[in-house]
């Protein structure tokens, strides 16, 4: 008996930690708070969890997403909920950043030089706004002239499109336009890829703060106040007081 309530006590404090995460909760962040229930354990209870959510109808769900599990509401209630709120609360990425985004995917890890030579055009303010959007980031450097940062997707990523790990990915044979992806010989060539050591990926993450205080802090041309003209009337002041 007291075995029973004791595993209903997990069962919903469990159930209250998926509640209240901003992101999926993993088996291994909830054993470091149920340090005496195994991993099976654990994840049997979230099954049972999940089951009975189904099974009520409830509004919530609880879904496995990049590795872990999250509370969202039901896929049936879309359609009130998009009326509720009249327009998607998700921010949309736009069509370059689609693109870029799917060659990182597809062909990580991969330069930037790599991305450009696939896309035809230069893509720094796309790759800076993905790394903005924690969508990519930096997982090492291409053993090349210049050693130049290799970029590959997040766990956001994933979280962002649904998706438990890349396995899931669409398979590029679908796209009309695969070959331009999948035949395209990477512009920096056959490399080793090494990962960041301790000291770069420090410096790294410093520069990327600096740069973004300095953006903070810096006025638009267009927005700087015209300097004052003292004007005819302030020349005629200082000329009578002489």
């Amino acid at each position: 008996m007291e075995e029973t309530l004791e595993l209903e006590k997990i069962k919903s404090s469990v159930e209250s930690l998926i509640f209240i995460s901003n992101k999926p909760l993993t088996i291994d962040d909830l054993k470091q708070l149920f340090e005496d229930v195994d991993h099976s354990r654990l994840r049997d209870i979230i099954e049972t969890l999940k089951k009975e959510h189904a099974e009520r109808n409830s509004g919530l769900r609880i879904v496995e997403i990049a590795g872990g599990y999250q509370m969202v509401t039901s896929p049936d209630n879309a359609g009130i909920i998009k009326n509720f709120y009249k327009i998607k609360n998700t921010e949309k990425l736009s069509g370059p950043s689609l693109e870029t985004l799917a060659i990182i995917a597809y062909k990580q890890p991969v330069t930037r030089v790599d991305i450009e030579a696939i896309r035809g055009v230069n893509v720094d303010g796309v790759v800076k706004s993905l790394m903005e959007k924690n969508l990519i980031r930096v997982v090492g450097r291409k053993e090349v002239i210049g050693r130049p940062f290799v970029y590959g997707t997040t766990r956001l990523f994933l979280d962002y499109f649904g998706l438990k790990s890349l396995d899931e990915l669409p398979k590029i044979e679908e796209f009309a336009q695969q070959d331009m992806v999948l035949d395209m010989k990477l512009a920096s060539g056959d490399a080793e890829i090494t990962p960041l050591t301790q000291e770069e990926e420090i410096k790294f993450q410093e520069e990327r703060k600096i740069e973004t205080e300095m953006q903070k802090n810096t006025v638009p041309a267009d927005e700087k106040q015209p300097e004052e003209n003292p004007g005819p009337q302030a020349e005629e002041k200082t000329g009578g007081q002489e």
